[in-house]
């Protein structure tokens, strides 16, 4: 299976916000965490964090062909960023979604997500269950 993590604005600052917890959890952290659990799982995986809504369209776009399904951490994306939700519905790529519940929340995860229409499903937990279970998803 070939699997899209699109990481939206200001998750490079995961670092700032789990700082506040008095934890030491990084995007860079995150992201060993996933590519450890799936070491031995069938997937192939491409990661982009972006700030930018251009650099994530052509991500979607470029690997729409390529991949079996998307996992999107759209931080503040999920308040407005309509040119990913349209690029998203355009090309028909299966899609959940990923929150991260307090305290390393980027907002508030109960607030409704632009994306809440399109995705299949939303994992709103901790940041490693979070996308371990988004993954597992896929998986099942």
């Amino acid at each position: 299976m070939k699997l899209l993590l699109l990481q939206g604005p200001n998750l490079n600052l995961l670092g700032v916000k789990s700082f506040e917890s008095n934890d030491t959890l990084t995007l860079d952290k995150l992201n060993r965490s996933i590519k450890k659990y799936l070491h031995m799982k069938d997937i192939e995986l491409k990661i982009l964090q972006t700030h930018k809504t251009y650099q994530a369209i052509n991500f979607i776009q470029r690997n729409r062909n390529w991949a079996d399904g998307l996992i999107i951490i759209p931080t503040s994306w999920a308040k407005y960023e309509w040119t990913i939700l349209e690029t998203i519905q355009l090309t028909k790529i299966k899609t959940v979604q990923v929150k991260f519940d307090h305290p390393y929340s980027f907002s508030d995860p109960n607030d409704k997500s632009i994306f809440d229409s399109v995705v299949d499903e939303t994992f709103v937990e901790l940041p490693i269950e979070a996308c371990h279970h988004a993954f597992d998803y896929f998986l099942k």
